[in-house]
């Protein structure tokens, strides 16, 4: 049942967004642009407690689209490629975003064949060591099971380069790796080609994920 915590505009706004009169977002318009186009890892691939999926990277079409352009990119570490906008049909996105996390989690079952994907919550305005310690298995689970995760972020976080990410009001990303146990995750971002992954501690990403979800 969709929640009121998830019940958030989720945009990733190339400049057309605003938050208390803050662009959201990146000012750019990222469009679409493979990068990566390995085939997806078997279980083969895990040593020393890491493992990365093979993605083929798109970035998104528009500033609205980061549902479906985080889904795509999700679903395509299985060798799937699905057009963006039949799922943004089916998630029901439109100018102001995808609604919710729970409106991707059935568009990743419906394309995967199967029940793989729950929608969870991280109610609270910063994840604490439970919500985080579960986000950490989720995620190991999903990437060695071989499906990547959709999170549903907001605010600002730090990666481990120190570079800044910010979407006050809202985005989507998949996760697409892990390493060291799931104490640091890859990140594919469809908001800007030139930022197209990078990695995260699994505490900025909890954070990053509190009063919203995630699926996986």
């Amino acid at each position: 049942m969709r929640t009121d915590i998830l019940r958030r505009t989720a945009l990733t706004a190339a400049g057309l967004a605003f938050t208390g009169g803050a662009i959201a977002g990146p000012v750019t318009t990222a469009h679409a642009a493979p990068v990566d186009n390995k085939p997806a890892s078997t279980a083969q691939d895990r040593k020393g407690g890491e493992r990365e999926l093979g993605v083929r990277y798109e970035a998104q079409p528009n500033f609205y689209y980061c549902g479906p352009a985080a889904a795509r990119n999700a679903l395509s570490v299985q060798g799937k490629n699905i057009d963006v906008d039949a799922m943004a049909k089916l998630m029901g996105t439109t100018e102001a975003g995808t609604n919710s996390i729970n409106d991707i989690t059935p568009v990743l079952n419906k394309e995967t064949g199967r029940d793989a994907y729950q929608s969870v919550e991280i109610r609270d305005p910063a994840a604490d060591d439970t919500q985080t310690d579960k986000l950490r298995a989720d995620i190991v689970t999903a990437i060695d099971e071989g499906h990547a995760v959709v999170a549903n972020i907001a605010g600002t976080a730090t990666d481990t380069d120190g570079t800044t990410h910010s979407f006050e009001g809202g985005h989507y990303i998949s996760v697409v790796g892990y390493r060291d146990n799931g104490n640091t995750v890859t990140i594919a971002d469809s908001a800007d080609p030139d930022q197209a992954t990078y990695r995260m501690s699994i505490d900025n990403l909890a954070d990053w994920t509190a009063t919203r979800g995630y699926t996986a």
